[in-house]
């Protein structure tokens, strides 16, 4: 069985490398320090389960989950306890907090023995990659690929985003991005002060509004800087007048 380790702190891997000595069935095929290398890694190896930290540099352990394809079995290692352990520990294999024992390392791997169905662990880590619980740079940012490249979309350079079937359209100045999420995922994502869902199929960034303009019978639109024109529903059009006070 392939594992990965995904940790920018080399003595953090040493460690799980040191535990996993007692389990010669499980074959570390590679070490990564972020988790750009991560999904290369993942890409390459298809491995049945990965240790992933969530602080990383470059992209988060989150971000990392939502671009990986295929989805292996995930143990998270991280220093910090606020990320929602119950739910995560409920999605993923196991949420190991730093500094953790062997007796404690045991115990995550012996879950994931007993419980080693591909097929199972692809869901779960596929619903934890939808949590909504996220940590405070993803407010800030979107991770998409674009082709074979992943990009950084800093959310101060999204205009709109648009609902497209199973996927969104993220729309900055001069360009687009298809992401397999939901209006519902952005919308408790990205930071409420600076994005408002004003139509079903619409979220906008409130700065980029220039004016609000009639549209035929009771209808409004939002007029973006760009010159696009968003529709406005009528509860949408409620909320954004009572946040610009008007």
């Amino acid at each position: 069985m392939k594992a990965i380790l995904i940790d920018d702190e080399p003595l953090a891997r040493a460690l799980i490398l040191e535990y996993l000595a007692d389990y010669p069935e499980i074959q570390v095929v590679q070490e990564c320090n972020d988790g750009f290398e991560g999904l290369k890694a993942i890409s390459q190896h298809h491995p049945d389960l990965i240790f992933l930290d969530v602080q990383m540099p470059k992209l988060t352990g989150f971000e990392m989950l939502e671009l990986a394809d295929p989805l292996p079995a995930v143990i998270f290692t991280t220093a910090y306890d606020e990320y929602a352990m119950r739910a995560f520990e409920a999605s993923a294999v196991d949420y190991l907090l730093k500094p953790f024992s062997k007796e404690r390392f045991d115990k995550a791997i012996q879950k994931w023995l007993s419980h080693h169905q591909a097929t199972s662990f692809a869901e779960k880590a596929e619903h934890l990659a939808n949590q909504t619980n996220k940590h405070a740079d993803e407010q800030n940012r979107v991770a998409v690929r674009y082709g074979n490249k992943i990009s950084i979309v800093p959310a101060q350079d999204i205009y709109y985003i648009e609902a497209y079937d199973d996927y969104v359209k993220i729309f900055t100045k001069d360009d687009y991005f298809l992401k397999k999420k939901t209006m519902t995922y952005f919308e408790n994502t990205l930071n409420p002060n600076d994005f408002m869902r004003v139509h079903r199929s619409f979220i906008v960034q409130l700065q980029c509004i220039t004016r609000i303009e009639p549209y035929e019978k009771n209808g409004h639109v939002a007029l973006l800087k760009n010159g696009k024109q968003i529709p406005l529903s009528r509860s949408g059009y409620a909320k954004l007048k009572a946040h610009l006070g008007l």
